[in-house]
């Protein structure tokens, strides 16, 4: 399903302001549905995390349950497909824009611990300074759950679900972006957002995705 990034395919909670691309034209940058706890500091940056109140239900707060319809006028249940979110940037620009897309994730309200930021070509500087403590301090960061995570496309096989993943298409061979782009969606839970070129993006897009 190929995304034209003049206009792309968000929800009507992700709007908020735009990315600039290399060529100096104003491009989306998404501001996606608020977390349910305020917005904490980036890894490595000191901040306070208060975790959410307790949600009080009362007997009111619970609707009766209510028989479902046989036959062909049920609908099924399915599952609601994430948001594909596409900000156009360069190679050398698609970090950057997966930055300020975190920011914007934090500052509206989205928990540390929903984002996910996978990179294709260079790690993030965060993760290259984590995975120098080795990989089991690094992976129990990612195990805890309580903060953004940085991982290379790599090893995004390993990555839990997380509300909102955020793809940096930035260099490496054109096959790391065509894997990791669908293994990226099927762990985003209600929002994708892929930086980079959008004609590659796209041609992944409308095959792989």
């Amino acid at each position: 399903m190929p995304l034209i990034p003049e206009e792309p395919q968000i929800h009507e909670s992700a709007q908020g302001p735009r990315a600039t691309p290399a060529s100096g034209r104003t491009a989306p940058t998404p501001r996606p549905v608020p977390g349910p706890r305020p917005a904490a500091s980036r890894p490595g940056r000191p901040g306070p995390q208060r975790p959410a109140p307790p949600v009080q239900r009362t007997q009111r707060d619970v609707a009766p349950a209510k028989p479902v319809p046989s036959g062909p006028a049920a609908p099924a249940a399915t599952a609601a497909a994430p948001q594909i979110q596409l900000i156009p940037a360069s190679v050398g620009g698609a970090l950057d824009a997966a930055d300020e897309a975190v920011d914007l994730l934090l500052d509206s309200g989205r928990a540390p611990g929903d984002v996910l930021v996978i990179t294709t070509g260079a790690q993030h500087p965060w993760a290259e300074h984590e995975l120098s403590f080795g990989e089991t301090s690094y992976w129990a960061q990612h195990d805890a759950g309580d903060d953004v995570f940085y991982m290379d496309a790599a090893v995004v096989s390993r990555a839990a679900t997380r509300p909102v993943v955020v793809m940096a298409v930035n260099g490496g061979p054109a096959s790391a972006a065509a894997a990791a782009l669908p293994l990226a969606h099927a762990r985003a839970g209600a929002l994708l957002i892929v930086c980079g070129d959008p004609q590659q993006i796209n041609g992944v897009l409308g095959t792989g995705v």
